[in-house]
């Protein structure tokens, strides 16, 4: 494995949370969430815990894809403010111990950006990837002067940048090589993005679809590559900062150069199984490529952990301690936790769970309050993906209080980016934060819990006891951990050592001497004493 700086220490016992910008907090009652809404809102995240936060792309674009189509990488959108206003924000979370990342769009931009419209009318510019007549499949015809066609990356306004093939071909001669001028170009290009907003204080990045930079590249070698290459200089230029991959394959991302990879919907052999085993019921955002399972956290008591717990075995086992996993409760284009049949009573064991595996968590916005996913909402920025699969239900504002648009802007509600959840029983922070048996308050105990535990973040030791209903396991040799997401009880063989067994945090588990019984969605914590 190739020898990169040590991740920086901060990194070790973080916990994530993922802010969808146009959502979280609406400053000046356009309707829009923006910097300055997010700024009032950071007490929030520091009474919660949270100390590092990622903002979805929030630079110039026209949102054909909610911003993932860059039209101007060191320019915010207008939408949310300026650049001062960002510098503020991340300076204002500095004070509060909250580091702030960005989402780094590295495989493509808009078609609205200036390269690419310099490219489409000059046959000699490549920095995207261009045929020079015809158009093959998965190429979009030239919009420019330019003949040909050009290759997208997802939606027909988002062109790849072109960083090379692996492989090159004579017959499909736009398959240049990775060291070609339009790929060297487009590697310093990064740097300028990443020094630019670094400079500003900003901490890191999460990179968008970054398996995506070199194409034809079965096993990733070249694009893991450019990775390396960019990890070595920003270990130089910014020792500080961190990487974390939108690649869903921590065992290849990791060793290319990222500090962290998220398990994700998608990604590797399995296509992301290893998530979808513990969230996916089959509600909110599902593809049609993929096979019905019976997730875990479910009520039918169907599913299994083995499926997650072996990926995470397996990853673990080649990423070795150079690089850390990420276990999101959700994000931007995929189910919120709490997302058809599953209910806010099942959430809390979903918590108890996410929060003491070794793993970096993340949370998206609103799930600590048990946020539900929005069914049959329209197309939005492009939200829609498939007839099963829109994503605007996990983009809806915050819900803050009980005042008009849930607090989230003084808009009229029609206005609104997105409709708040027409729920009458909609959860919100205030109401939460008033009752000490809320949910809320559970994750900020937890989030406590763990940042005071060393054994329960991502470098304690790991011993699974019961690989089922409950799952049980082991922290640090001390911590035990019991969870049983289905509505019945559960129960399972324990034989612990000799010594007191006190519980940290518990609801509706039984340890004796002989057994663990987990009522349904009950789940618990314990500390084995001497």
């Amino acid at each position: 494995m190739t020898s990169f700086r040590p991740a920086p220490t901060w990194l070790a016992d973080a916990v994530f949370y993922q802010i969808y910008p146009q959502s979280f907090a609406d400053s000046d009652g356009d309707g829009i969430g923006d910097f300055a809404g997010i700024t009032e809102k950071l007490d929030h995240l520091s009474w919660l815990g949270v100390d590092t936060v990622w903002l979805n792309p929030c630079f110039v674009s026209p949102f054909r894809d909610a911003g993932y189509d860059v039209a101007d990488y060191l320019n915010v959108a207008p939408r949310y403010g300026s650049n001062d206003d960002l510098a503020a924000l991340v300076d204002a979370a500095r004070r509060r111990g909250i580091r702030v990342l960005l989402d780094l769009v590295a495989g493509h931009t808009s078609v609205d950006h200036p390269w690419f419209r310099a490219s489409a009318d000059d046959p000699d510019d490549h920095r995207y990837i261009w045929t020079a007549e015809g158009r093959p499949d998965g190429f979009v015809d030239s919009p420019g002067t330019r003949p040909g066609a050009y290759l997208p990356n997802f939606f027909d306004s988002q062109p790849a940048l072109n960083f090379g093939y692996a492989r090159e071909d004579p017959a499909e001669p736009w398959r240049l090589p990775v060291d070609a001028d339009g790929p060297r170009a487009n590697r310093a290009a990064l740097r300028t993005i990443m020094d630019h907003w670094l400079g500003l204080g900003v901490s890191g990045f999460r990179v968008d679809m970054a398996a995506s930079l070199v194409k034809d590249d079965p096993d990733r070698t070249e694009t893991a590559r450019v990775w390396r290459e960019l990890r070595h200089w920003l270990d130089t230029a910014h020792p500080d900062a961190v990487l974390l991959a939108e690649w869903g394959e921590p065992e290849v991302s990791i060793p290319a150069g990222f500090h962290a990879d998220f398990f994700l919907h998608f990604g590797g052999p399995t296509d992301g199984l290893a998530l979808r085993s513990l969230w996916s019921n089959g509600e909110g955002t599902v593809h049609d490529t993929w096979d019905p399972l019976d997730c875990f956290f479910d009520t039918g008591g169907k599913g299994s952990p083995r499926p997650f717990v072996e990926a995470w075995q397996q990853a673990t086992t080649v990423v070795d301690g150079s690089g850390t996993i990420s276990l999101p409760t959700a994000n931007h284009d995929f189910s919120r936790l709490n997302c058809g049949p599953r209910t806010a009573e099942q959430l809390p064991a979903a918590f108890a769970f996410q929060l003491t595996w070794p793993t970096l968590p993340a949370i998206y916005y609103g799930d600590e309050i048990g946020m539900r996913y929005v069914p049959g909402l329209p197309d939005k920025e492009g939200s829609v993906l498939g007839p099963r699969y829109n994503r605007a239900g996990s983009r809806t504002p915050m819900q803050w209080d009980d005042s008009p648009n849930a607090g989230f802007s003084t808009a009229p509600a029609d206005r609104l980016y997105l409709p708040v959840d027409p729920s009458p029983d909609r959860p919100t922070v205030a109401a939460q934060r008033a009752d000490d048996t809320s949910l809320l308050h559970l994750v900020r105990r937890l989030i406590a819990l763990r940042r005071h535990t060393p054994d329960l973040g991502p470098g304690g030791a790991m011993e699974v006891l019961h690989l089922g209903y409950p799952f049980v396991y082991l922290r640090g040799g001390r911590y035990l951990v019991v969870v049983n997401p289905q509505r019945n009880e559960a129960s399972c063989p324990y034989k612990p050592d000799a010594g007191t067994l006190r519980p940290l945090e518990a609801r509706g588990v039984e340890v004796t001497d002989g057994g663990i019984t987990a009522q349904g969605f009950g789940y618990g914590i314990f500390e084995l004493g001497g």
